[in-house]
């Protein structure tokens, strides 16, 4: 399904000028278009949200055809395993001993290096530990549904996982209210990304895996989704906005905002899938974006310590280059550095390195 890799693309691009732009600079100084330019890139973090739909969905997709199978946990645990663990360790390593040397400023903390090493870097707050290279929570979040979802989908019929993933749906939005009023009424601003709190995007995901093997087989039923779930999307967050649900500061928005994300990037899933199946395929299968989706994994992991070592390149080698803050072309320069430096490394390691490692599949007889 080569417009996967198109979706992949797009959700790490945006991903990738949310950190790039205004995670870094916010739209201080800037005015005009290249205010408007900056401000649209706050929105970004929701690449993170587009993943796990569509993780939820290849994943459970993968489970429920070869839950048969005898050697189904073998299978899907060593596929799993040579597809993360090489790059994963690897950008560990380098987080632990690069940024010890004197280029950086800081190093990265043993202890926030031990957790991510066990996938809990989500877990910061409950060990007392700073989130030093924030991009690994996440990682966590999918490593956990890893862990519980192939025995869900083992002992379980095809209606038991949809019911299962359905009650995930439900059930996260509620915790995530009952979390919004305890942490504020103890005065805490800093909510965390608990999996249990952002698990149904996974369910999400899972639950159209489901549908399409059952009731959504056939192509009208699938359309339909598509416009239900892109409508139900946009309505949530038009109604909602002037309630707060566009905020995760607000009971409303902390509830829900996470839900019509969901929902609409289920609709954006299934509008692709459909398109790349049609004679439309050349524009959702757009070269680029399949690239990027194809290294997107490694990109995902190493931009962000790219992103710290151009900045201190530039704090010793251009010391006395104006500050980047409110200067659209510098923060454009930065960007585009590097992008090309982490497009250039995550190309290598995705043929060169990580493709040894996919390769032992075969060997391993998965």
């Amino acid at each position: 399904m080569p417009e996967l890799d198109s979706v992949r693309g797009v959700a790490i691009l945006v991903v990738l000028f949310y950190h790039g732009f205004y995670l870094e600079y916010g739209v201080g100084g800037l005015s005009g278009l290249e205010r408007w330019l900056v401000a649209a890139t706050a929105y970004g973090w929701v690449g993170v949200d587009l993943f796990f739909v569509l993780s939820g969905f290849l994943i459970t997709g993968i489970l429920l055809d070869t839950k048969s199978y005898p050697d189904y946990y073998r299978r899907f645990y060593i596929r799993r395993a040579l597809r993360i663990l090489p790059i994963y360790l690897a950008v560990l390593l380098v987080l632990a001993f690069a940024t010890r040397t004197p280029l950086f400023l800081e190093p990265v903390p043993w202890s926030f290096l031990g957790i991510s090493v066990l996938f809990l870097a989500n877990f910061t707050t409950v060990f007392g530990i700073r989130t030093t290279y924030g991009v690994l929570w996440s990682l966590a979040v999918e490593e956990h549904f890893y862990l519980v979802w192939p025995g869900v989908v083992r002992r379980l019929s095809n209606r038991g996982v949809a019911i299962c993933a359905a009650t995930v749906c439900v059930v996260c939005p509620a915790l995530r209210a009952v979390s919004f009023l305890v942490q504020r009424g103890l005065g805490w601003t800093d909510y965390g990304a608990y999996t249990w709190l952002v698990a149904d995007g996974l369910a999400t995901g899972a639950l159209f895996a489901v549908a399409l093997r059952g009731p959504l087989q056939s192509r009208p039923a699938t359309w339909k989704l598509t416009g239900v779930s892109l409508g139900a999307g946009i309505g949530m967050s038009i109604a909602g906005a002037p309630f707060g649900i566009l905020s995760r500061y607000r009971l409303l928005g902390m509830t829900l905002r996470q839900t019509a994300l969901n929902i609409f990037f289920l609709g954006i899933l299934v509008l692709f899938l459909l398109a790349g199946s049609s004679p439309w395929k050349r524009i959702v299968c757009f070269k680029p974006l399949r690239f990027l989706g194809e290294i997107s994994y490694g990109v995902y992991l190493i931009h962000m310590f790219v992103f710290w070592t151009v900045d201190r390149c530039i704090a010793i080698f251009l010391p006395g280059m104006p500050a980047i803050d409110g200067h659209f072309a510098l923060m454009s320069a930065r960007f585009c550095v590097a992008m090309g430096v982490t497009i250039v490394i995550c190309y290598i390691s995705r043929w060169h390195f990580e493709e040894r490692f996919l390769r032992l599949n075969k060997k391993l007889g998965v």
